[in-house]
Parts: structure tokens; sequence; C-alpha cells
């Protein structure tokens, strides 16, 4: 194991700066994941620590030891790439054992070394193997495989990941982090993906356009971003950015909405800021910001709605936990289908069916079955008429909201009668 330490590193290309006087203290055992958008930086600062870039100025010290201009052979560090970059004339044995060879190490320490690692990984089945019988995951454990062998000071990844499909890139982000614990190799992990950023990082390191513009761990991360760049890149759905101006120590939306945010800091009336609020902090409810739905993507476990806020130049998402049954009029009267998507909450319905197919209610519900239960208590008037829209289409006229009591009831009528919003629903910060 190993410190690092980045001191003011600058780089330039030409007449391009690429990185702006990144500064970096790294502890012994720690997984540090840089993270940002492409072009920010982060691959050529990994680059810069291998020793395959140097830096036009600032200093690299691993160890204690300054190798800022040190070829990358004399650092003891070890790098995975993104392409594996494995001798496809070479077995697995010897792409594992080549850099072993090369130091002139003893054929039995090196058939040691191998095993031990092949073992760790569970490729020993694969040793005789050609890089091109392989599969993408198994080239990658080779490439890993490969450099544990060295047993660096240091380990560099270099989005290492990014060439699996979905599944796969899962389950060797799990296998990279128990790695690296069991092993205690200090590590550099380099991403544009933020889920790998959260689950890797022990701490983050977003960049932006060759700055740093925060180091903390990802919750601090998440929680109390640095910026708004860092707010924005950080989360799925991205934050909901609103402008307002502070007012009698509350923050008043451009909307006409006055909200008390806890924490705001003591600014003076009239001073513009940027609300920002987490898809997952928006419920809904009355009296709040008015969203008019545009799009629902059913995830399984969580919901996401997207929309225009009213009267505001601005979008909206709301992250909901659970599922969602939608009811569709069909041309058979009286019958209704159901599909998943979010909390028991209100029920949003129409009084009268205007086409086969339009979506008459949204069951908000924890569980599947719970939404299948409210959904059949609701009595709906449906007609078969000739026309057929698409749900898109059909969210975008206007409906009631029907509070949940009425679900309960199965009373659809009675509570349509009271019902004062429409489907462009209301979202109340929380």
């Amino acid at each position: 194991m190993a410190t690092l330490k980045l001191t003011d590193i600058k780089k330039q290309f030409g007449t391009t700066q690429v990185l702006h006087g990144v500064d970096l203290d790294v502890a012994e055992g720690e997984m540090i994941v840089i993270v940002g958008a492409s072009g920010c930086g982060k691959s050529t600062l990994l680059r810069i620590v291998a020793g395959l870039e140097f830096a036009t100025s600032g200093q690299v010290e691993i160890g204690g030891r300054n190798v800022t201009g040190l070829d990358p052979a004399e650092r003891d560090v070890a790098m995975v790439f993104q392409n594996y970059a494995l001798y496809p004339h070479m077995s697995v044995f010897q792409n594992m054992a080549y850099g072993l060879k090369i130091r002139r190490m003893a054929p039995e320490d090196i058939r040691k070394r191998v095993a031990q690692a092949a073992s760790l990984l569970g490729i020993e089945a694969l040793l005789e193997r050609r890089p091109r019988e392989l599969s993408g995951g198994q080239r990658q454990r080779v490439a890993m495989g490969r450099a544990i062998v060295r047993e660096p000071k240091l380990f560099l990844f270099d989005e290492p990941l990014s060439n699996l499909d979905a599944k796969l890139r899962v389950q060797m982000r799990a296998e990279i982090k128990r790695l690296q614990r069991r092993l205690g190799v200090t590590s550099l992990f380099v991403t544009h993906d933020q889920v790998e950023a959260m689950t890797l990082g022990d701490r983050l390191v977003v960049m932006h356009q060759g700055h740093v513009a925060q180091v903390a761990t990802p919750m601090e991360i998440w929680s109390r971003p640095a910026d708004t760049y860092v707010a924005s890149f950080i989360g799925s759905p991205a934050m909901n950015f609103l402008p307002g101006i502070m007012e009698g120590g509350a923050v008043r939306l451009d909307l006409g909405l006055k909200l008390h945010v806890p924490g705001t800091p003591a600014l003076a009336d009239g001073h513009k800021v940027t609300l920002g609020i987490r898809p997952e902090h928006l419920s809904p409810g009355s009296g709040g910001l008015t969203i008019n739905l545009e799009l629902l993507e059913p995830l399984g476990s969580e919901t996401v709605a997207h929309g225009k806020l009213k009267g505001v130049d601005a979008r909206a998402a709301r992250a909901m936990p659970g599922v969602v049954a939608v009811l569709l009029a069909q041309d058979i009267p009286g019958d209704a289908m159901l599909a998943s998507f979010a909390g028991d909450e209100p029920i949003f319905a129409r009084d009268t069916v205007q086409h086969i197919g339009q979506v008459v209610g949204l069951v908000v519900a924890r569980s599947v079955m719970q939404a299948r239960r409210a959904a059949r208590k609701v009595v709906l008037d449906i007609e078969a008429l000739p026309a057929v829209l698409s749900v898109q289409q059909a969210l975008a006229a206007q409906s009631y909201v029907l509070p949940p009591v009425f679900v309960r009831r199965g009373d659809v009528h009675t509570g349509l009668k009271v019902a004062k919003h429409t489907l462009s629903g209301s979202l109340e910060v929380g």
C-alpha cells in the first residue's frame, strides 16, 4: 500500500489547457473514484499518475517518493484499461505472467502468483485459453489478474467496465469493490458513470472542465453538493433547479410560490438564488408546485414522472418508490387493464371516457397487489368509441385528482364532485 499526493497538476496540449492545477491526497488503502463528463480531464489525470503522460507542471508523489519524471516501470503501479489490452497470441496464463517475466522473476514464483490471482478471480479453468475464447467479463478478470500478480503499490482503473453489458457491469463492480477491500491496495478508478462512482468510491473526485469541483464521500456529495454542476451530475434523475429570490428569510420562486427551506443561508432580500430539489423530495399534494405531466417512466422499484412546471420556464422530475396502476378504457364495457406505476396516495381519474385506450386512472400504491385491490374498487363509466389514443396523448388531457379515501370507499363519482385539481397535479417539497 502507498499514499498518493498530487500537487498543482497542470496539463496543456498545444494551446488547450486540459488540467488546471489539480490537488489531491489519497490515503493508504483508499479507493478514490474520479468522475465527470467526457472531456473533463479525468483520464488524462490518471495517465499522468501512471507515467503514460507527463504533467506540464506540478508534482506526483507515490508513497512519499517524487515520481513526477519517472517512467511507468519505475513507479510500481498497475493499470487496468477499458479495452483490456490483452495480447491475442498469448494464453491467459502468459498474459498474466508477462509483466513478471520481463522482471526476470523465477518461474516457480511466477506460477505461484498467477495461480493465487486466478483463484482469487475464479478464472483457474481459463488459464490455457486465448483472449478470443473469452467473454467480456472473463477478459476483464484476466486484465485485473495481470495487475494483481505484480503486487503494485497503486491500482489504476481507466473506465474498465464501459465495454460490458449492464448486468455484467453490476457484477464486476461488486467484484472490484470486494477485491480492493481484500487486497487493501490504494486505488484510483476513473468513470463517467455516477452509479459506479457512488457504489465504488470511499471518496469521489468530481471533475469539470479540468478543475476539481468537489472531493468528498459519496453521500456528502449527494446531500451537500458544492455547486450546481455537482448537484446536476450526481443523481438520477438529475436535481430540479428552480430560480428564485430571497424574501423574508424564505425563497420566493419565479412562479410566486414562497418556500421556507431549512438551512437557507442568511441572505438579503432580493438576492437571486437557485433552489435545488431532488426528484425523490417531491410528493403529490396541494398548494405546491403544479406540474403538467408529460412522461411516466416505470422502472420496477420506482416510477419517474417528468413534466413542465406551470408558470415557470423549467421542467421537473419526480421519483416515486413503489408501483402505480394505470387504468385504460377498453372496448369491452366495465373492463380495465392495469400496468405498473407508486405510494398510498391519490388516484388520478376521469368522470367520463372519451376514447378507447384512454387513461382513466392512476392508482398509487406501495405494491402491485395493493394497486390491483384499489383499482378493482374504481367504478368506470366506459363507452366503446372508435378512436384510440396513446397513453402519452391521454395523459396530456385534463383529468381530476381523486383523494384516496374515495378509492377505499369505491365511490369515484362522489370523489370527482369534490376533486379540485387536474392530472397536471401538484407537487409538494418534502
